[in-house]
């Protein structure tokens, strides 16, 4: 992280597919302090999902600056690590894998690190019971409700203690009553594990939640206001 307290620092980013045809980010700006929770919206196709990508290391920019924990990412070669290490992502899809158990899902992220095997179980049940679903540990995936599959996304998130939460549409496949479940939840998380929250979201009610929402427009943001 910076020394002046920002985490993620975006400056005239850009961004092409199709040889140029599309332009996902076009010169896109943007600061986060450390710890913020913020909330991206914009209509399809403004460059919301792009820029998450570029924060996450899912993708490269083709220009600009990314500077995200302290690390240049379009300098650094193992991002792969970074992931592993500063990012906890949690997508619409959940993303479960559904041979495993809900407690082996949790620990899957934690195979990169050296924690031991009795390390990973308590870390991941450890989560689990933020989440309340200690009492689902063994199940799999397919006899969970989207709710639940969506807490264990959440679960698996954090266990590698990232600096940063990215959430894509968390509430998108549910409905609004387990939705504002699923969001109080990341809310109460982002405080208590001290994490930098990033959500994309169409739905101004889910934006609202934030400490402040990014306007995005045309691979721009178009302006940064705080939530009511």
């Amino acid at each position: 992280m910076n020394n002046n307290g920002n985490i993620i620092e975006i400056n005239d980013l850009k961004k092409s597919y199709d040889n140029g045809k599309i332009k996902a980010l076009n010169g896109m700006d943007l600061v986060v302090k450390k710890g913020e929770f913020i909330s991206i919206m914009g209509p399809s196709g403004s460059g919301k999902s792009s820029l998450l990508n570029m924060i996450g290391a899912l993708d490269t920019a083709d220009e600009g600056s990314i500077n995200v924990a302290g690390i240049d990412l379009r300098k650094t070669k193992n991002l792969s690590e970074f992931r592993s290490k500063e990012i906890g992502f949690v997508f619409q899809m959940h993303n479960l894998i559904p041979n495993l158990s809900v407690i082996e899902n949790v620990e899957i992220p934690m195979f990169e690190t050296k924690a031991s095997s009795n390390e990973m179980r308590e870390r991941a049940l450890e989560l689990l019971k933020s989440v309340n679903l200690e009492d689902k540990i063994d199940q799999k995936p397919t006899k969970l409700s989207g709710g639940e599959r969506q807490r264990v996304a959440i679960a698996r998130a954090l266990v590698n203690h990232p600096s940063i939460i990215l959430a894509d549409e968390p509430t998108g496949s549910l409905d609004s009553k387990t939705g504002a479940i699923i969001l109080n939840l990341l809310k109460d998380l982002h405080s208590k594990e001290n994490v930098t929250l990033v959500m994309v979201t169409h739905e101004p009610y889910v934006g609202n939640m934030a400490e402040r929402i990014v306007n995005v427009l045309d691979g721009k943001c178009q302006n940064i206001v705080s939530s009511p």
